[in-house]
């Protein structure tokens, strides 16, 4: 191994070591405002801007666990999956398809209010 190859993976380690770190760190501060948030009394979260975060990371870790446990028991299928994108893919076929109506809508009225008062004017 060369003298560059020996700082460049110690860089990298370091890089690595640092994301660690932060992640870490990040991991912390979750599962401290997830506790204060689950020791709040309801109503609680208009208090301020940090039991703002506290109420929502509490509930935010609450849908996670019951996600979680939705995923394990097989009861839905997970984000990503065939039936998940089938099922976006439906709504965004329906979506198109409204958006079309109303620009065929707004064509035909377009077309009705020049028909009514000729062409209009290139200015």
């Amino acid at each position: 191994m060369t003298g560059v190859e020996s700082v460049a993976e110690d860089q990298f380690m370091r890089f690595l070591a640092a994301w660690a770190l932060v992640h870490e760190t990040a991991d912390e501060g979750w599962k401290a405002a997830v506790t204060r948030g689950a020791d709040q009394e309801p109503g609680s979260m208009g208090a301020g801007p940090e039991a703002f975060v506290d109420g929502l990371s509490a509930m935010v870790a609450e849908e996670k666990e019951r996600l979680k446990a939705a995923l394990a028991a097989g009861e839905v299928a997970p984000p990503g999956s065939k039936i998940d994108l089938e099922s976006k893919l439906d709504d965004l076929l329906f979506e198109v398809s409204e958006l079309r109506g109303r620009l065929e809508s707004m064509q035909a009225s377009l077309d009705a209010v020049l028909a009514e008062g000729g062409e209009p004017e290139a200015g």
